[in-house]
């Protein structure tokens, strides 16, 4: 009788834990695409009975994503993962901190709000250990080590966080038989890319589709323009410098980035509708220009997300590809890559939550979400042939060529400004205002602030 029970008992384990593993997406060991060493490396941490709390911004389909990644951290820990999206996390997770009831890990979209946090002593530093391999396991790793170091409670700067998640911005768009009918190159510096913009004005074409509306928020696709610029014109230290106001708008290498924003948008001839038309013309509806015949433009600089806004039924790679905004070869600076990304830190300590932020920044975690959809990846150990498509592997290999990357400038500045009157400024610019004046106008806003 005890044996009978004894293997019912067996029986049943089995078939929980075969039903358990049913449910992981991708098979264990099965796909050697995977880095599976580090999802068994995950099996010497022993989590049974323990629960981890995780709070994001991510709902609806990322977060089914991101729970089958989850899954896999529970599989091989024993530990329980319980993940809430809210597309109200950047107030709920203030509220949660100062009540003392905050998640173990939370995932803020914006560095900022996790540095006002690390300020007031709601986020614990990560270990030497971790900083160490973010600096070696991801491309432009020291960049990625700088946007999650911050100032802790007595104003000494400590390591917070890890990027997981990332956006790029350095893009141009094109269609791939426009250029081929027109017998144009993808251009591989900003030399060349000038250079092509004055040859299809030569040839009786219109460059470039810009937009700049956006309701409210009018004028923030120019200031895309003017980072991208200031990386490419600048070292990063000065970029640096810019976003915490210690390097001041109105500096000249500041208002000669925006100048280079006005080459491309404050010339009638390059811009679809004329310069008039770029503050006016909304920023969904600026690149289908592209798509016309004849083509009302040829190039559209924005980020990862636009092709949401093409015309429908437009295949990425076939109707429209994309290519790296490119660098001066002539200044040396290297590979610059704009973009913004989702931080993971510690918002009440446990090991449960150490063990999390590991599984996090390991290859593995990369890679379940890669091999479904939205996701790009820094991580150099991560398998870029498991993007699910051609156009995401093509931008991660952008992220992985990165010499430097530098958040959003915008989002690291006071809203006043990088949500205020540097859209505003933008607009003005495009309209005809001098940059020294707009620049020095903004800088006036800022000093208001201190």
């Amino acid at each position: 009788m005890k044996k009978s029970l004894l293997s019912i008992a067996v029986a049943l384990t089995l078939s929980a834990n075969a039903a358990h593993s049913a449910d992981l997406m991708f098979t264990p060991g099965e796909d050697s695409r995977f880095n599976w060493s580090s999802y068994e490396a995950l099996k010497s941490v022993k989590l049974s009975g323990e629960t981890v709390s995780v709070f994001g911004p991510w709902m609806g389909d990322e977060k089914t994503n991101f729970e089958r990644v989850i899954a896999y951290f529970e599989e091989a820990t024993g530990a329980k993962v319980n993940y809430a999206g809210s597309d109200s996390f950047e107030q709920q997770v203030v509220i949660d901190a100062q009540a003392g009831s905050a998640p173990n890990v939370s995932v803020f979209p914006q560095p900022g709000l996790a540095a006002d946090l690390a300020a007031k002593g709601f986020i614990t530093p990560l270990s030497d250990t971790v900083k160490k391999a973010v600096a070696e396991d991801y491309a432009a790793g020291q960049s990625w080590v700088d946007l999650a170091t911050f100032k802790n409670r007595e104003g000494k700067d400590d390591f917070y966080g890890v990027f997981y998640r990332a956006d790029l911005k350095s893009l141009v768009w094109y269609s791939p038989d426009n250029f081929a009918d027109a017998g144009y190159d993808v251009p591989e510096s900003m030399e060349e890319l000038k250079a092509l913009t004055k040859q299809i004005v030569a040839d009786g074409g219109t460059p470039w589709c810009i937009g700049l509306g956006s309701g409210a928020a009018t004028g923030w696709p120019a200031t895309d323009w003017v980072e991208d610029l200031l990386l490419r014109t600048q070292p990063a230290s000065v970029y640096d410098g810019w976003v915490t106001n210690e390097i001041k708008f109105d500096d000249p290498r500041i208002v000669g980035a925006i100048e280079e924003f006005g080459w491309f948008a404050r010339n009638d001839a390059y811009v679809d509708g004329g310069a008039g038309a770029v503050s006016s013309t909304d920023f969904r509806d600026s690149p289908k220009g592209m798509f016309q015949s004849p083509p009302k433009c040829y190039l559209h600089r924005q980020a990862s997300f636009i092709p949401a806004f093409f015309p429908e039924g437009t295949q990425l790679g076939l109707d429209a590809d994309f290519f790296y905004f490119p660098s001066y070869e002539s200044k040396e600076l290297g590979n610059p890559v704009l973009g913004a990304g989702t931080l993971m830190s510690i918002t009440n300590d446990s090991k449960g939550a150490r063990a999390f932020i590991d599984f996090i920044r390991s290859p593995i975690a990369h890679e379940l979400w890669m091999a479904q959809t939205g996701f790009l990846s820094a991580h150099l150990g991560a398998n870029p042939e498991l993007y699910s498509s051609d156009a995401a592997k093509k931008q991660g290999e952008i992220l992985r060529y990165a010499t430097t990357f530098r958040f959003d400038g915008s989002d690291l500045m006071p809203g006043k400004i990088g949500a205020g009157s540097f859209w505003t400024g933008m607009v003005d610019f495009t309209g005809g205002k001098d940059a020294k004046e707009v620049a020095a106008d903004i800088q006036k806003t800022w000093d208001a602030l201190k």
